[in-house]
């Protein structure tokens, strides 16, 4: 029986490699459309909190960089990874750079936009930083945009875990 959902899905590493989302079954997700030059990238602070906070707990955070916006992630895949381990600490997964609205959309973004649309019905991701919080059950439970802090959100995370 094939899996479909959320664990059906996979994305693209940096360098090639392949990360697959059945490795993420009985955790609470976090998916965040990432950038190194805009004005929410400390946000990367407040998401590697949350990431060391609850990581023992099965919290996993997967940030997907994204030059869609204002093009605020112009760096290749091994610059961005630099400016975040040396800015930001962020230890969390981070996949390659790719696309989360329009034709070119990742196959992750695709899925999360159709199980939750944002603000008036829309699924379009609006700006870097938009947040979508997956249970684990491989539900979308939660969506939030780029304004709310992860500090915000920490409540939210601790209820699932």
């Amino acid at each position: 029986m094939s899996e479909s959902g959320f664990y059906s899905l996979k994305a693209e590493l940096p360098g090639g490699k392949e990360y697959n989302f059945a490795d993420l079954k009985g955790k609470t997700v976090l998916i965040v459309n990432v950038a190194s030059k805009c004005g929410f990238t400390p946000q990367y602070k407040g998401l590697q909190a949350l990431y060391d906070k609850y990581k023992d707990q099965g919290l996993e955070i997967l940030g997907f960089p994204c030059n869609q916006f204002g093009g605020q992630e112009p760096a290749n895949d091994e610059g961005i990874a630099e400016f975040c381990t040396l800015n930001h600490g962020v230890s969390f997964p981070l996949m390659r750079k790719s696309d989360v609205n329009g034709d070119n959309t990742n196959e992750v973004y695709k899925w999360l936009k159709s199980e939750k649309s944002g603000l008036l019905g829309l699924t379009r991701i609006k700006w870097n930083f938009e947040k979508f919080l997956v249970d684990k059950n491989g539900n979308v439970v939660e969506r939030w945009a780029s304004t709310t802090t992860p500090q915000a959100i920490d409540a939210e995370i601790a209820k699932i875990l």
